[in-house]
Formats: structure tokens, sequence, C-alpha cells
């Protein structure tokens, strides 16, 4: 029995080897990155033994793997390493790379005590918080109501220090520990005095009311227990299944048959993945895959492991290999040292291009003379896009991510599928779907009835359903005299309940036991579904990468490029009638600020800052009046003109350049007193606002002032009545190239539009309000552009011989 499990092989880890040749591949076909730099690799296995570590590590910074302490004669050229899967391994690699301040990518997770450490500056964190793995754990068994539960963990420093931190968050959240056990097999020897242990273990899952075991030991230890308890159940023929919650980098082991262990007692269970993408491009490359010479040391051990019958190994294909044997979706440490070499490949090349950009003079481009430490200042924060298109970004020397929810089904074959049912973020914001998860096919939760003993009993009924996942034997009632005699006593004992609460609701707090219970989550946080836990709200507020900030933006642009080509029309055509007819100087300040009012739509998206939320709702509402005023006086302009008909009448010496500049200067100038006065008492700023949306904080730019607001767009709407009024009255003028029409379609637009952002900005929240005023700006400054100026446009472009003295003469002789 010992001898086939010694023999047995980890040949899921041989994944993460792949997984770096793929990525290096990759890096090396990309032709935007390290152009006429080939990336190349050195691969090592640890054993997982601490002398072996410190062995390879020296290895590998040796030149010809002579390790000659206080000497680097001819060194490889190292810019990185990416290792190791446990923090043990990790720090044990970090005491030799950082006397040489080679960055050190982890792709295991990591304790955040350990990340902390100032005497580690050069490692990098691919993989999730261990914390983040403790409160899924919690969040897990809050959210099904588990509260008595059974702990599993190795006989070890990390299994101590697992359920050290965890403890704790368990009696915080009231979940009860039925038992907990810590084991140890040494080389899985089953004579090992530690198997004894395991042994009575196995009395106490198989005898044990616990539904719920949490385990935390490596893959091999789990493979003695289970091994163990699959004989114990062989021989008492019996089995209540359990919840099994696996530790991360857990796998099913198979057996010296090539059988899964635990099919029948892992159906259902659940763990903890490191969070990752689909690669597609893996798939095919393991399809392709066959190792070289250089390779073949590496590679060989694996490859005779998986394929045991085969003369040409190198002929063998690994897609084609079971799934109980090498799974070809790329895991979540596979994908993390994905990300690994990405991070190092964009780091080289952005030190390309700063090196070509200062020594272009010289021409030497030697990217081999870098050193190591040169690259940290690029691996800090930098930001990238994956093969696999997700954006990675770092933080802080890591990249922060999470873990997906895993269910294991297995099936009679020696099959098994990994179904994702939930995941907890960086953030430890928890989800999942109970719909998708399939359970313990014998899993059951008696319920124990509490019989009269007068009269005949409760017994067993045959009624049975599913209920999450678990079936629920019911009991039948016997005596229904009884029971409705209880049921009736019951509702006595509720009401003289319900009558002393009621007379008790207005006590203080101080003898409300209820008010003890319940605690008001901070603003930051919101209560979860079940209203047990406080869950940190997301930051929110209208970005240009999402879609209404998109669709805002182009709008924008679209709209003021045409504004520009209305105003080229009219410069390229300044003397001729149609433009002169209508006051040049006034058409001109209108365009502008027509354009200047699109372009303030911009300051309503990305994150509110102090300046931005300053001049937000100033440049607006100053230009929209600049805007409308210039309309008011063109207005004027067209009556006055109409009524001074005789040569000596005395309003046509006010016609001209000062009638229309006195207008808008006048009526500009009061909106401008305004706004002075708003941002002088109190001015707009950038604020949050936690109500509006759950599991949301909304970053936007608080008014300051309603009252000055309100009065800035009480003028803007006096402004616009009265220009609406006067062209009202004007529109059936009599006159060549008359406005009056045009304007009273143009404010009648944008009264309507304004009229109806009122009830549509009362009754919106969130970021819909921002969306709300974006839209109202450019649909009245749409209206103004549209109605006044593209029918002159079109007699410009289309009708050039309307544009003429003779036209017009003609056209005043037939109004006369």
């Amino acid at each position: 029995m010992a001898s086939f499990l010694n023999k047995r092989i980890k040949l899921k880890h041989y994944q993460h080897a792949l997984s770096l040749v793929f990525a290096i591949h990759e890096t090396n076909n990309n032709p935007r990155l390290l152009n006429n730099i080939t990336l190349g690799m050195y691969a090592y296995d640890n054993l997982f033994d601490p002398k072996t570590t410190y062995e390879t590590i020296l290895d590998l910074l040796s030149a010809q793997e002579k390790n000659i302490p206080n000497y680097r004669c001819d060194a490889k050229n190292v810019w990185s390493v990416i290792g190791g899967l446990t923090v043990e391994n990790s720090l044990q690699m970090a005491d030799i790379l950082n006397n040489y301040k080679i960055p050190q990518f982890i792709y295991g997770s990591f304790e955040d005590t350990i990340r902390d450490k100032p005497n580690l500056p050069f490692m990098y964190w691919m993989g999730p918080r261990e914390s983040t793995h403790q409160m899924g754990l919690v969040q897990l068994l809050l959210h099904f109501k588990w509260t008595w539960i059974g702990l599993l963990v190795s006989d070890d420093d990390k299994g101590e220090n697992f359920a050290r931190k965890l403890i704790p968050l368990f009696a915080q959240n009231s979940i009860c520990l039925a038992f907990w056990q810590r084991n140890s097999a040494s080389h899985y020897d089953l004579s090992n005095p530690s198997v004894e242990r395991i042994l009575k273990l196995m009395g106490t899952i198989l005898s044990t009311d616990v539904t719920v075991i949490i385990v935390s030991m490596d893959t091999d230890l789990i493979f003695t227990v289970i091994f163990l308890l699959e004989k114990k159940i062989e021989l008492l023929k019996s089995y209540f299944g359990k919840v099994w919650i696996m530790p991360p980098q857990w796998y099913l082991s198979i057996s010296h048959r090539g059988e899964l262990i635990g099919t029948n007692i892992f159906h259902g269970a659940l763990s903890f993945s490191t969070h990752t993408y689909f690669v597609p491009e893996f798939q095919e490359f393991l399809h392709h895959f066959k190792y070289d010479s250089a390779l073949m040391h590496f590679f060989c051990l694996f490859w005779q492991g998986a394929f045991k019958h085969c003369k040409h190994c190198r002929e063998e294909k690994l897609d084609e290999l079971p799934e109980i044997i090498f799974e070809i979706d790329m895991s979540g440490e596979s994908y993390s040292i994905y990300n690994a070499v990405y991070a190092v490949s964009h780091a080289l090349h952005g030190m390309h291009l700063t090196r070509q950009r200062a020594m272009w003079a010289k021409g030497n481009f030697d990217l081999l003379n870098i050193h190591p430490w040169q690259l940290h200042p690029f691996l800090k924060n930098i930001r990238f896009n994956n093969g696999a298109g997700q954006e990675v970004v770092f933080e802080n020397g890591g990249f922060p991510t999470g873990y997906d929810i895993i269910n294991w089904v297995t099936f009679p074959n020696h099959s098994f599928l990994k179904n994702k049912v939930g995941e907890i973020s960086p953030s430890q914001t928890f989800s999942i779907n109970e719909e998708a998860i399939e359970w313990h096919r014998t899993l059951k939760q008696v319920c124990i009835c509490v019989a009269w003993l007068s009269t005949s009993p409760p017994f067993p009924g045959a009624d049975m359903h599913s209920q999450t996942g678990e079936i629920l034997l019911q009991c039948k009632e016997g005596s229904l005299t009884m029971f409705y005699c209880a049921l009736g006593y019951l509702g006595f004992l509720s009401s003289i309940s319900f009558t002393l609460a009621f007379l008790a609701r207005k006590l203080p707090d101080a003898f409300n036991e209820d008010a003890a219970l319940c605690v008001k989550c901070p603003e930051d946080q919101y209560p979860n579904e079940n209203k047990d836990q406080c869950i940190p709200k997301t930051i929110s507020f209208l970005s240009y990468q999402e879609p209404l900030g998109i669709v805002s933006t182009v709008s924008t642009i679209s709209l003021s490029l045409i504004t520009c080509f209305v105003m080229q029309t009219f410069l390229k055509n300044w003397d001729t009638p149609i433009v002169k007819a209508n006051n040049q100087s006034l058409t001109c300040i209108l365009l502008i600020s027509i354009l200047i009012c699109y372009l303030a739509t911009l300051l309503f998206l990305g994150k509110p800052e102090k300046v931005i939320c300053l001049l937000q709702q100033p440049i607006f509402l100053i230009f929209f009046s600049v805007a409308v005023s210039c309309v008011l006086a063109k207005t004027i302009i067209v009556v006055l003109a109409f009524m001074s008909t005789k040569p000596a009448s005395q309003m046509k010496k006010g016609l001209g350049k000062k009638l229309g500049s006195s207008v808008v200067v006048s009526c500009s100038l009061v909106q401008v007193c305004i706004c002075i006065a708003w941002l002088s008492t109190s001015p707009p700023f950038p604020g949050a606002d936690m109500h509006s949306q759950t599991g949301e904080i909304l970053l936007q730019c608080k008014q300051g002032s309603l009252t000055m607001f309100n009065c800035a767009l009480g003028y803007l709407g006096f402004l616009s009545s009265l220009s609406f009024t006067v062209a009202f009255l004007a529109r059936k003028l009599p006159d060549a190239f008359n406005e009056g029409k045009f304007i009273t379609f143009s404010m009648l637009v944008f009264c309507s539009v304004w009229i109806s952002f009122i009830p549509a900005y009362l009754s919106t929240t969130g970021k819909n309000v921002v969306v709300v005023e974006i839209f109202a700006i450019l649909a009245s400054n749409t209206g103004l552009l549209a109605c006044i100026f593209l029918p002159k446009c079109y007699v410009i472009i289309f009708r050039a011989d309307l544009n003429s003295r003779m036209c017009l003469k003609e056209k005043r002789k037939h109004s006369t």
C-alpha cells in the first residue's frame, strides 16, 4: 500500500511550467513587444524541499551551475524569477534574490503580514491574499447559515496559522466548531504513529452530525485521509454525505490504477481557486506542443507519468490526455505565471523605449546591458493588456486578484466537472449562484421531532423533497388533536409576546433588547441580503470608458465639429448678403457660444475634481446666457429694422453693432454677476452621494448654494422666455432673409427641452442625473444650431443664386 503512494507524481503542477513556455512563446511572437529581442527561460523543480530551493537559486545565478560563494563569474543574464507556489518557498528564494535585487513574482496566495515586511522590497504578488480566502469562507458559511462545522488542518506552521486567523472570525460571526484536528503523515507511511490520529478522525467524521467540513491541508495529506476514509466506508457500507470545503490549489488525486480518489466523498465539494480568465490560445498551444532537447530533462518525468505506454512520447498530444491526468484549461496559478511573464515583457519594453529616447543620438539600444534592479521602477505600477485581453494593473507591487468558488461534480466513470458557482473579489465582495450548485447525492438533514408522550407519537413520514441540495426527512403529526392543541398553545404564547412587545415599542434603546442586536452599517458600507454583515460600497462616477460616457463624448465632439463647419462656412461667405443681413458680429458670437456650450459637457464626465466642479456649471450657464442674449439681440434688430421704414426714422440710427453689443453685454453681465456671487459665497465642490444607489458611492459635484444655482437657472429661463416672446411676435414680418421664423422655432425647441428637463432631473438618481443634464445641454444647443443656421447654410452651399443683392431687392419688392 505504501509503495504505490510513494510513486505518485504531481502531474497537474507541470501545467505551471507549460504556461510559462506558452507566455514566453506568445510575447516573443508579439511584434509590438521587444523587437529583435527574444526572451528565454530556465525551469527548475525544487521538489518542495528547502535545501533544494536554495541550491536551485544558486544554480540559476551561477554560470555552469558552479556555486562559488561571494563570486559571480560569467553570471547568467537573469532579469526576473517566478516562484514559488507556497509562502515558505517564496521566502527561501527571497533570501538570496534580494541580495541581487532581482524581481521575484509569487504566483501562490500570500499573507498580508509578509507582504508588508520592509525587507522584501523586490517581491511582486500575483496571487490573492489569504485574508480574502478566509473572509470568503466566512461569507460562504453565513450565506448558507452553516454555523456548526468541522475543521481539519495540517500539523505544521501553515495549518496552525490558518486556524489561528480563521477561528476568531468564526467566533465573531457566531460560527461554532464541532471539532478541530491537526493531521500529519510523513511521506504517506501508513505505519507512522500520526496515522493513528487519522484513523480516530475517521470515526469522528462518520459519527458526527456535522454536515460541513473545512480542510486546510496539502493534496498529498488529503489523499491519505481520503484513502483511509474510503476504506472505512467500505467496511461500514454506509456514508452520509458531507459538504467538503477544500483549500486553494487542491485537485482530485488519482490512484495507481488511474482512478479518482474520493469520487463518492467529494461529489458536491466546494473549493476556492485563484480567479482566472479563459485563454483559448493556450489549448491550441498544448495541442501542438512538443518538447525539444532543451526541455527534455524537465518534462521527461512528466511525459513518462502521463503517457505510461508510449514508445515515442514526443508524438503524443497533451490535449488527448484524460482530464483526471491533465487539464487543458489554464488554472489560476498558471494564469498568474502567464501575467507575470507579460509584466516582465512590458517592463523591458518600457525600459527599451526610455533608453531609445535617451540614447537616440548614440544609436546604442543594447537591452542586454541592463541590470535586474533597473526593472523595479517600471514594475511598481505597470498597466497592460495580456494576451487574453484582460487589463492587468499593478498596485503597490502586485496584481490584486480574488478567488472563484468551484463546485466539484464527479461521475461514476472517474471523470469530473469543475463548475464555477461564485466568486469573491479582491475587495472581499462575495457572490454565489445557489441554483448552479450540485450537492452530494446522500446529503441529509434529519428533522428531530419532540413528541408528546400521550396518545400516538409522531412517526417518520415518507415525504421527502430537495431543499438546497439536502433531503429533508419530515415528521408526521400522529394525533391531530394533540397537534392542534400544541399549535393553539403556541398561538396563545405568540399573542402575549406581541402584546407585550407592542406596549414596549417606545421604550428607550437602553431597555430594548432588539436594539442591542442591530448595528447600523457605516456610510461607506451596506448590508448584505441576509442583513447580517456590512459590505464595502464600490466607488462610481460617469467615466469616459462606460457606454453612456462614450456616447456623450462622441456626440459632443461630432456636434462641435458641425459647429466649426458652420462657422467656417459663414467666414468664407462673410461679405455675402445672407450673412450681412442678420448682423455678422452677433452671428459669430452666437456660434462661438454654442461651440463652448458643447465642449462644456465634457466637464461633466470623469472623476469630479475641485477645479472641474468650479468650472462645470458657471461656464455652461454664462455661455448659454450669451447665446440666448445673441438670439434676443438678433430678434430685436429684426423688429426695429422693419419699423424703421422711413429714411428719416430715428430708429434706424439705433440699429447696428451698438444695439446688438449692448443687449448681449447687459443681458450676459447679469448672469456673470450671479455666478460670481455664487462662487464667492458657496461654490460647487466635489462630494459623494452615499445613499441614492445601493452598494455604490457616487462621486459627483455638489452645487454648493442651491439658491444661487436656482437663481442662475431662473435667469436663463427668463431670457429664454423673453427671446421666445419677441421672436414669436416678429415671426411674420415681411423681410428678405427674415430670421424671425427660424428664431421662433429655435427658442421653441430650447424652451421645450428645459421645461422637460426639470421633471426628468428631479426624478432620476445616481449617474443618470449627469446624463440628463448633458442631454439637455446638447439638445437645446442643437436646437439653436439647427433652426437658425442650417437653412442659411443650405442657401449658401446649395442655392448660391439666392445669395445675391439682386435676389435681395426682388424679395424686398415682393414683400412690399
